[in-house]
């Protein structure tokens, strides 16, 4: 039996894999199962085992970006959730016994990579956030929101999920007419346009995407707020000043933890006293870890998701209060799913922009993703922070009644 093939009939117990190699010859793993997919894959010439096998972090990603494993039934989607959904995170599915040696050597390679500094944060932003501007526009919400939504209910459209992720932010910020707040990574600044729109706030918005910039920039303009929604190509450790209200979203997992407590210093030298932070970010349930290799190399290189201990113990030595944290368990999947739908909907545009194998890489990243967070140990946290004891309610019914209000319209 080959190395693959003891892989699979290992890891493969519930739902089925058909497996065809070079030759035609065919093998089957696992077994019928309510709920786990049906999947037929091809493996297109004589090396494609052996280098999946030799190449265990990057090898099936890659062989599928170059066509040389192929699905003959079912989708990429169905496959890698075929394989996480048999070994899911919480029944253990990811406790391997690693020696003091391995761990050591993964720890150190990961912090490496995350060594960012102002010019190579530039650089791994603009890696992902400078593709094609059409490219977004084809399978994000149309405020172009591209991070995790908030699901009210699972059946609610990807628009409205992205709606009310924004109130639900929103009211944690405790917002009232005349703050000065900051969005530390901005996006094409549909947070900053809506807090000013739903609160009467002044924002800046910071990025270091040119691409992000440009477009942040015209639609402050088209909607005649740009003399108080403003935008500006800034890391936010050159930034000055002083603001009521700081929000991060979708940011942090692009800072590295040699950066942490630089990050956190910086939000408290610029947040005022009595001022409010709101910091939302992809997580990782249980204790710190890795990246994986493929996302690395492909999709955010430099990029590391925190254990919510590696956020919290960042945070202390500025002395910020973490006064409300939630862990979002499920929404990013349900976001990723519809990201994913609409991008398969959108191939052909897809490959017209750039080609197949780039498509190709895209659905491995978010059927990967999808399946991290709702078989393995993604989440998302919010975490609040104030500089003061005193500078929000005593109880958290501010944040239901405002999240009401800003839901209504």
């Amino acid at each position: 039996m080959s190395l693959i093939d003891r892989f699979l009939n290992r890891i493969i117990r519930h739902g089925t894999l058909e497996l065809t190699d070079h030759q035609g010859r065919t093998r089957s793993f696992g077994t019928a199962t309510p709920g786990f997919p049906d999947v037929a894959i091809r493996l297109a010439d004589k090396d494609v085992a052996s280098f999946i096998a030799l190449h265990p972090r990057l090898g099936a990603g890659e062989a599928y970006m170059d066509g040389r494993l192929i699905i003959e039934r079912g989708d990429i989607m169905q496959l890698i959730q075929l394989v996480r959904a048999n070994a899911p995170w919480d029944k253990g599915g990811d406790l391997k016994p690693r020696g003091p040696l391995r761990k050591l050597v993964k720890a150190i390679g990961g912090r490496i990579d995350q060594i960012n500094p102002a010019g190579r944060s530039q650089r791994n932003v603009a890696h992902h956030y400078d593709l094609d501007d059409r490219l977004y526009d084809l399978f994000l919400d149309a405020d172009k929101q591209y991070s995790c939504a908030y699901f009210t209910d699972p059946a609610n459209s990807l628009e409205q999920a992205q709606d009310d992720k924004k109130a639900h932010i929103a009211a944690k910020l405790a917002l009232r007419p005349g703050l000065r707040v900051l969005d530390i990574g901005c996006g094409w600044g549909g947070m900053a346009l809506y807090l000013h729109r739903i609160a009467d706030v002044d924002v800046l918005g910071i990025t270091l995407s040119q691409e992000q910039l440009k477009v942040a920039r015209r639609r402050a303009e088209e909607a005649g707020v740009a003399d108080r929604v403003k935008f500006e190509l800034i890391d936010y450790r050159a930034l000055t000043g002083s603001f009521d209200r700081i929000v991060s979203v979708g940011m942090f997992e692009h800072v590295g933890v040699p950066q942490y407590e630089t990050f956190f210093r910086q939000c408290r030298n610029l947040l005022a006293l009595d001022g409010v932070m709101l910091l939302h970010t992809i997580g990782r349930m249980g204790g710190p870890g890795a990246t994986d290799a493929f996302t690395t190399k492909y999709i955010f290189p430099g990029g590391y998701i925190p254990a919510l201990s590696e956020i919290v113990r960042a945070s202390e030595p500025s002395r910020l209060i973490a006064t409300d944290v939630e862990t979002l368990r499920l929404h990013y999947g349900h976001t990723l799913r519809l990201w994913y739908q609409r991008t398969v909907e959108k191939q052909a545009e897809i490959e017209a922009l750039y080609d197949a194998r780039f498509f190709r890489m895209w659905t491995f990243y978010l059927a990967g993703a999808t399946a991290a967070f709702e078989h393995g140990g993604m989440c998302n946290y919010q975490v609040q922070f104030a500089r003061s004891r005193h500078a929000l309610p005593i109880t958290r019914d501010y944040m239901a009644e405002a999240e009401a209000q800003y839901r209504s319209g």
